[in-house]
């Protein structure tokens, strides 16, 4: 069964909307539904929370695949579970998470698809000890261009597989994977946290204690400057134990029910409400809220891992112009060339209330995959901002001369040139790609922008 339509898509950020003819579809309409793309091709496309153009296919057939909680099954014994690609992240904690376990990986929102979390091959705050999504996945069901179904895993067709993880979306439709996940005994994070004064301090911070943690994340404010260069709030955590709740915890360890709090109106002022004077009272706010050093904090999975969520569309405080996400990463041993982009984006004027470093570990095997050994630092910049695109290709000068790259699931204004440079196993993706997909199937508004097709 499938229900089609003709609409304008766009990303979280809301900068660049395309006309797509849109499809959604059950397992058993999905070949069907692919014979009907054109010389566009098609793309599956999961809750839009990319930022950019990842999930838009203008002119050309976006498919959905239609799934919910139904679509989990739960293998205890092995603490593993085969999910459908169209459930939410949301929708499987809701599943698992009374029953003791919890996903190997997050993203900052819990809106977003296990296909898309593949696709993007998703980090979080614990990439340093855990890495990636593809680290933890056992095997992925998916549809070639040509109508088949295969399965694939890093033991069986490893190539399809590590090219499928973090590949965008570019190699198949995903229909299930089978996860690890990650035992708990509550649904409760035990979290300590502190302020940081400067950029130095943070990174040094970060260096000596962050292999003793699961999950690290420093908030900076990017509008500091001066001695307050890079002036931060780090948050550490690890899932805590039955023993660290109080008498009315413990009653019910494994509750589990984040909710949204508030929700931003549809009609917002075309500039939007968040700009230098708005973004800078809000930086001075959090900082000064935040405990000098605060340590064993009990928080429940929401407020820890998605406090964005909070604040239903929350995109839109930007306006009509939207947001551009920029997120990079720099190898250990270039803090200098962190420190001078956050020295040029302090001097910029074009703040940022949503900037977050972390540390990754090790890369995985996948070509396309962001996240390598390094410092990651992640912000949202008004697409409004003045000489945006002069800053920003400047930074990627400086990201790109130090031997890191950009993340395609926030990109919104990346070159062809810059994904050779950040990405040298590019060719061989493609080549993987093109064995799969001779006749390029697969495509999308960002693999044309970008090159990848």
């Amino acid at each position: 069964m499938s229900t089609s339509s003709r609409a304008p898509l766009w990303g979280w950020g809301r900068t660049n909307p395309t006309v797509a003819d849109e499809v959604q579809v059950d397992g058993n309409g999905l070949a069907a539904a692919l014979k009907e793309a054109g010389a566009r091709g098609a793309l599956a496309r999961g809750l839009g929370r990319s930022y950019g153009d990842a999930a838009q296919n203008g002119g050309g057939l976006v498919v959905r695949l239609a799934s919910g909680t139904g679509d989990v099954v739960l293998d205890p014994a092995r603490g593993c579970a085969t999910v459908g690609a169209g459930v939410s992240i949301d929708d499987l904690l809701q599943v698992i998470v009374p029953r003791g376990f919890f996903v190997p990986v997050t993203p900052g929102t819990r809106f977003v698809t296990v296909g898309g979390a593949i696709a993007s091959d998703i980090h979080g705050k614990n990439h340093h000890v855990d890495g990636s999504i593809g680290n933890h996945l056992e095997a992925i069901t998916m549809m070639l261009a040509d109508g088949s179904t295969t399965v694939i895993g890093p033991d069986l067709d490893p190539a399809l597989f590590w090219a499928t993880v973090g590949g965008m979306g570019l190699t198949g439709v995903m229909l299930d994977a089978t996860i690890r996940l990650i035992p708990i005994e509550t649904s409760r994070m035990r979290v300590d946290t502190s302020r940081v004064a400067d950029l130095d301090t943070l990174l040094a911070t970060m260096s000596d204690g962050d292999d003793d943690v699961r999950y690290s994340v420093a908030w900076i404010d990017l509008v500091a400057k001066g001695r307050h260069l890079g002036r931060s709030v780090l948050s550490r955590g690890d899932h805590a134990h039955l023993a660290d709740l109080d008498a009315r915890q413990a009653v019910a360890p494994y509750a589990y029910g984040p909710h949204q709090l508030i929700a931003v109106p549809p009609v917002v002022p075309p500039m939007g409400v968040l700009n230098h004077a708005t973004i800078a009272a809000f930086n001075e706010a959090w900082f000064r809220k935040s405990p000098k050093s605060r340590t064993g904090e009990i928080q429940g999975i929401g407020a820890f891992f998605h406090p964005l969520d909070l604040v239903g569309s929350w995109n839109r405080l930007y306006g009509k112009r939207g947001m551009v996400q920029y997120q990079f990463v720099v190898p250990f041993g270039q803090e200098d060339a962190m420190r001078v982009v956050v020295e040029r984006l302090s001097a910029s004027g074009a703040a940022s209330f949503l900037a977050v470093l972390k540390r990754f570990g090790a890369a995985n095997p996948a070509p396309l995959s962001f996240p390598q050994a390094g410092w990651t630092l992640a912000l949202d910049i008004a697409g409004s901002s003045r000489g945006l695109g002069e800053l920003l290709h400047g930074l990627d000068r400086v990201v790109l001369d130090a031997g890191g790259r950009h993340y395609f699931a926030k990109d919104a204004h990346m070159t062809p040139d810059s994904v050779r440079r950040g990405y040298p196993r590019l060719d061989e993706w493609k080549a993987i790609r093109d064995e799969v997909d001779p006749h390029h199937v697969w495509q999308s508004d960002l693999g044309r922008r970008l090159g990848l097709i």
